[in-house]
């Protein structure tokens, strides 16, 4: 089942808090109830040892326990003036059950049920015992569980009191106090878990906002509208996420333009030769050109531009997904260069150009290349110049050594190029509307072909003015 991100935040963060608070009332409770019970411990300590005071200063008065024997009622004062917090009140049951029992019998029996329904206080659970242990105020059955405390007079034991076992928090105010002390935790944690739950909603809403955002714009985005763009609101990783995905549609658009213009680009460039063809043929059918050897020429001649085009999108489309083969070997750039000019030296004669290549390296550098994609280079560039340059004209080129590359520069003559079309010169199907232009049978896409095969070979190519008035290609290939 579908759970957006705000749902699984605001579950986690409310999970989190929860166990946080659990784990924190818990710690908190365990340690009130250890140090309320050492305080309780403490405080019965204490009323204990005032009653044995109370009863050590009774003894001395009286010169001892004679009028206190079977004297329940000053018994029972002794043990209300014996607590430090208040006068001792006992439940009119106790009295009832007191009077009804023998003088000495301490303390009342009263139901087991009332015991488990009732709390019931120190003065209930002790005995008084002569120094011989014989009982004075108590129960015989009882004093095997008695823990005795003796009474000094001087230095001498006059009797004991003994206590019955019982859990040290067994006053009713104390009870109320833990039960108070609970119930305050109880609500202290509910309020966390509210507070804490709206905290969580708060948060889970305003980071899922972005989020909600980026999956409404990548539906965008896949629907082809890639000029969706999102607000960069944060420099932290959902800032950095946005600005990645503006990134990605930036790049998406422009792919999806390149698509748009390759394709209309093609369709003209084959809707040229293809409408001189049909024209041609057309001509022929109507007899209105006879068919004749240079009309079979003119025919061919059309053929040719169109499978040098479609040779030419096959090769660039090939280099744009890596798919063109390349055998790499320990190459001298420089030869393969030098039997390159030699098979175009008859096209520079035909247009009577003049060629001149500088070699200005002091000792042959070999390269990591593939030399038949080196040859495809340098022939795009020879070809560029046979097609472009005016006729009587020239080409320099000039191979050096910079640093750990070799540098290559195609220099030729006019017709030269604007300096804002040099930029865009290896952009496929790119021609300047000049005499460098489709009239010399250019597609535009052997300077594409050209970086791509630089690009291969992890050079550099780029177009600069010449300075014989033309236009000059420079190559940077490492040496390795």
């Amino acid at each position: 089942m579908y759970k957006s991100i705000r749902v699984k935040l605001f579950l986690t963060l409310l999970l989190s808090t929860l166990i946080v608070v659990a784990g924190m009332y818990a710690f908190m409770r365990e340690s009130f109830e250890r140090g309320f019970m050492v305080f309780v411990e403490t405080r019965q300590k204490e009323r204990i040892d005032n009653l044995i005071e109370a009863l050590a200063d009774y003894y001395a008065k009286d010169q001892g326990w004679r009028k206190l024997a079977n004297n329940k009622s000053k018994w029972i004062e002794i043990l209300s003036k014996a607590n430090p917090h208040g006068h001792y009140r006992p439940p009119p049951a106790w009295l009832k059950q007191a009077a009804a029992e023998p003088a000495a019998a301490w303390p009342p029996k009263l139901p087991e049920a009332y015991s488990k329904r009732h709390f019931i206080p120190l003065e209930m659970r002790v005995m008084l015992l002569k120094a011989d242990k014989s009982i004075l105020f108590g129960r015989p059955e009882r004093l095997s569980h008695l823990s005795l405390k003796p009474i000094y007079q001087g230095n001498q034991s006059v009797g004991f009191l003994g206590v019955l076992p019982g859990k040290s928090l067994n006053q009713l105010g104390e009870i109320q106090f833990m039960e108070q002390q609970t119930e305050a935790f109880v609500w202290i944690a509910v309020l966390m878990i509210s507070l804490s739950a709206s905290l969580a909603l708060l948060l889970a809403y305003i980071l899922g906002m972005p989020l909600k955002r980026i999956t409404a714009a990548s539906k965008a985005l896949a629907i082809g509208r890639y000029d969706t763009r999102l607000p960069i609101d944060s420099h932290d990783e959902l800032g950095q996420l946005a600005h990645n995905f503006n990134d990605l549609a930036a790049a998406l658009e422009q792919a999806e333009q390149t698509r748009r213009r390759w394709v209309a680009d093609i369709s003209h460039e084959l809707r040229t030769p293809l409408s001189v063809l049909r024209g041609e043929l057309e001509a022929l059918q109507d007899g209105i050109r006879p068919l004749t050897r240079d009309a079979v020429d003119s025919l061919y001649g059309d053929v040719m531009r169109l499978n040098r085009l479609a040779e030419d999108l096959y090769q660039l489309a090939l280099s744009d997904q890596g798919a063109l083969s390349y055998r790499k070997t320990q190459t001298d750039p420089l030869v393969t260069l030098e039997e390159d000019l030699t098979a175009f030296a008859p096209e520079f004669e035909r247009r009577n150009i003049s060629v001149k290549l500088k070699n200005r390296l002091v000792e042959p550098s070999i390269i990591h290349a593939d030399p038949d994609r080196l040859s495809q280079l340098y022939r795009n560039l020879l070809k560029n110049t046979v097609n472009y340059t005016d006729k009587a004209g020239q080409l320099l080129i000039t191979v050096s050594r910079v640093a750990d590359k070799i540098s290559f520069s195609f220099q030729d003559s006019a017709p030269g190029v604007m300096e804002e079309d040099l930029p865009k010169l290896f952009d496929r199907f790119y021609r300047i509307e000049s005499s460098r232009s489709r009239s010399h049978g250019g597609a535009g896409l052997g300077l594409a072909i050209c970086r791509n095969i630089a690009e291969a070979h992890n050079g550099a190519i780029y177009a600069a003015a010449s300075p014989l008035g033309g236009l000059e290609i420079k190559m940077e290939l490492p040496v390795y």
